[in-house]
């Protein structure tokens, strides 16, 4: 029998709730104890410690032979699984679900821009994922027949608590380390057949990840560019984007009371300009501060009624009257909260904007060398977009406890299948087709590495991104950094000067130009590993740190 028969059969049982109220699934995920209600209406919930991260090692994609040329295999995140132990996880995930007593099923799509918006029909046993897919899907459009994909649809099957039989998978699927016998989860992808799976991640994420990595594969075949990014609009109609992986401000600098927000973490750039994959936000709690970032704080803490609230707090510290320690990571430190954008004050209600002015690229930098914003050129862009350079902090992934240098293509590899050309070549040609200005800015350390040095203060860079996104930073004088081929300003309104040039800030400024000098050459070195044989323009090439 083929999947979609067995699925069919499987969604015609009497125990099926298809497309239930919000209220609803927020009752049943009370009663069933799958969450508790915290002091202020939102909803609480704890994960096994091997869902409090996505676990990427367990990430798989199907290789079909007719389109296997499209993606990078090359990279460590697209690992390959063959079609037959895919169908074994779907059959086994089927199978499972049949047993339950209540299957929840949401219709939703990815975009706000119904030329391109992609349904999913997300299946599961847990109606706190139904409700999470509720918060992050957007409702499908009454137009969804104008969408490049309406007849595409995609179905992703989510068992957050099952676990794969190891015996079964033994030799299909890699040994965990943890218990030295074969990993009793898969989140997997077959982006030609259109399914998906979570089996054994309770981690919100997972689902919302797998969704976002097939939207970034199908979009470039469209000619439409898809970013890890989120993104916001001034009073006079410009938009500007944030590029970033998790904890390096993404969320909290785009949800600016002073500009709508389009989104916050995926966005596509057609021909049409910027529009929103999604329809809430998924934000890091750890040490939430409600003076320094008050709209995240306000949307999820905000006091309602239980049955109206829907915000989901995912790992965080409650005591027993119902209240939150955010400072508190005994469990993780990434700690998360799913609620929908209609939370926050000051938000975009189609979610599309024009032409991006303005692109941010956000960089944690526990090196502490690079300077707290530059301004890139279109080939620096580019190669900035290529590196993806930031300090991986703790909890975003299992079994990271401290900032580590890594290089994320896109700022965001593990969701950008395709081969790395694509992506910057669709980049560079927005840049030059709609005159965006890029920024790189430095939300990391300043006067010395992570242990020395202190993280940039985060109202010091909500004012350089002012100055950015308003246009006063055009008109000042730059000087270029030559290892790091990066343009440095020489002063930005409303910051101190002698931050600017990250070398005044420490006190030994030989151990600076030792710790550049290394993170030069580790960009060299991963540049000709990751795309030495990947027919990167030479222009592009010879911007990078290092060369």
């Amino acid at each position: 029998m083929e999947v979609s028969d067995r699925l069919n059969e499987l969604l015609e049982g009497r125990s099926v709730f298809k497309n239930s109220t919000r209220n609803f699934l927020i009752e049943e995920s009370v009663r069933r104890r799958e969450a508790i209600v915290s002091a202020n209406g939102a909803l609480a919930t704890w994960t096994p410690l091997e869902s409090t991260g996505r676990s990427p090692l367990d990430t798989l994609t199907v290789k079909h032979p007719e389109s296997e040329e499209n993606i990078d295999w090359d990279s460590p995140n697209n690992i390959p699984v063959d079609e037959e132990t895919f169908d074994m996880a779907i059959a086994d995930a089927i199978a499972v679900l049949s047993r339950k007593d209540r299957i929840y099923v949401t219709d939703r799509v990815l975009g706000a821009d119904p030329s391109y918006a992609l349904p999913v029909r997300t299946v599961t046993a847990s109606a706190l994922t139904a409700l999470f897919t509720d918060n992050m899907f957007r409702p499908v459009p009454p137009d969804i027949e104008r969408s490049v994909f309406a007849d595409r649809p995609f179905t992703v099957l989510v068992l957050p608590y099952d676990k794969l039989d190891p015996e079964r998978y033994a030799g299909r699927l890699r040994i965990d380390p943890e218990t030295g016998d074969t990993s009793t989860m898969v989140i997997g992808m077959d982006y030609d057949r259109g399914i998906g799976i979570v089996y054994g991640s309770a981690y919100g994420g997972s689902v919302k990840k797998l969704m976002f990595t097939v939207m970034n594969y199908l979009l470039p075949g469209e000619g439409i560019l898809p970013l890890h990014c989120s993104a916001n609009e001034g009073p006079a109609g410009d938009t500007a984007l944030l590029l970033g992986l998790s904890g390096t401000g993404k969320t909290t600098l785009s949800a600016d009371p002073r500009r709508a927000l389009l989104g916050d973490d995926e966005h596509g750039w057609s021909d049409n300009g910027i529009a929103n994959f999604e329809n809430g936000c998924y934000a890091k709690l750890i040490d939430l501060d409600p003076e320094k970032e008050p709209e995240i704080y306000r949307a999820v803490f905000h006091p309602d009624h239980y049955l109206s609230h829907g915000a989901i707090v995912e790992n965080a510290m409650v005591y027993p009257d119902g209240t939150f320690d955010l400072s508190d990571d005994r469990l993780t430190p990434n700690s998360r909260a799913s609620y929908p954008l209609t939370y926050l004050t000051n938000v975009k209600p189609s979610s599309c904007g024009g032409h991006p002015k303005t692109i941010l690229f956000l960089t944690a930098d526990a090196n502490g060398v690079l300077p707290p914003i530059a301004k890139l050129t279109r080939a620096q862009a580019m190669l900035w977009f290529l590196m993806g350079y930031t300090s991986k902090l703790a909890g975003t992934e299992t079994g990271i406890i401290a900032p580590k240098t890594t290089f994320s293509r896109f700022f965001g590899e593990p969701f950008m299948p395709r081969n790395p050309d694509v992506y910057a070549r669709m980049l560079g040609e927005r840049m030059a087709r709609h005159g965006t200005a890029v920024y790189l800015v430095n939300t990391g350390w300043s006067g010395g590495p992570y242990g020395i040095g202190r993280r940039m203060d985060i109202n010091l860079t909500r004012a350089m991104v002012d100055a950015a996104l308003t246009g006063r930073l055009e008109d000042v004088e730059y000087d270029e950094d030559p290892r790091f081929h990066v343009l440095v300003p020489r002063s930005c309104p409303g910051v101190p000067t002698e931050i600017l040039d990250p070398r005044s800030t420490w006190e030994d400024k030989e151990a600076y130009d030792a710790r550049a000098d290394k993170l030069a050459s580790e960009f060299a070195a991963h540049f000709d590993k990751a795309y030495g044989s990947k027919g990167i323009d030479p222009q592009v090439a010879a911007e990078c740190p290092g060369r």
